[in-house]
């Protein structure tokens, strides 16, 4: 039997960027970044939209400056930011995060939603429950496999259906039934089929 969950959501961050497509979000705290293939929301009610995280990455504030090795003559990386604690407010973190679904009257769609999340919208990492009632349905399998983004589609897939896996009561059940809905969605590309159900066992 499942442990009872705190279902409380995790807030990860804040949307910076934002289309009907994607939404790009910066972390509040330096490298605490959601796994790639996370379920994430943006907004609230049927402001709700959903997304995979597909792409994250830790970066200077100015554009083109990237940082310099500082750690020659420290121990570890925390000694390191205990050195130089300006670090934290030159860096962010940030990921992006590709549109799978949304709310509408109440009713969860694995479709693109009519407006973009909001700029500063909060970034919540979906709890248990939520991703349970999420992946009922297998549509939003649709959207990773021609998504196009900066992560492989074999490797996007299969992230995100592992963590899905993690909330579900019967995790095997679960991949069996999305192997099974994969193998229609790629009947075209065996290579690509062959290549997502291989990353499922790892």
């Amino acid at each position: 039997m499942r442990p009872i969950e705190a279902e409380v959501p995790a807030r990860v961050g804040e949307v910076v960027e934002a289309s009907t497509r994607e939404f790009i979000a910066q972390c509040y705290e330096l490298n605490r970044l959601p796994p790639l293939g996370s379920l994430v929301r943006a907004g609230e009610g049927d402001a709700a939209i959903y997304g995979i995280v597909h792409y994250a990455a830790t970066t200077g504030l100015e554009p083109g400056r990237r940082p310099v090795a500082r750690g020659k003559d420290e121990v570890s990386e925390e000694a390191v930011y205990q050195a130089s604690p300006q670090l934290a407010r030159l860096l962010k973190s940030e990921f992006s995060a590709l549109v799978v679904g949304h709310r509408r009257n109440g009713k969860l769609c694995q479709y693109l939603p009519p407006q973009p999340a909001h700029i500063h919208g909060f970034v919540h990492l979906c709890p248990g429950a939520e991703v349970r009632e999420f992946s009922q349905s297998f549509s939003f399998l649709t959207a990773l496999v021609h998504a196009g983004a900066q992560t492989p589609t074999d490797e996007l897939i299969a992230a995100a259906l592992r963590c899905m896996a993690v909330a579900q009561e019967d995790r095997r059940a679960f991949l069996v039934a999305a192997g099974k809905e994969l193998a229609v969605l790629l009947s075209g590309d065996y290579q690509l089929l062959r290549s997502t159900l291989g990353r499922l066992r790892e």
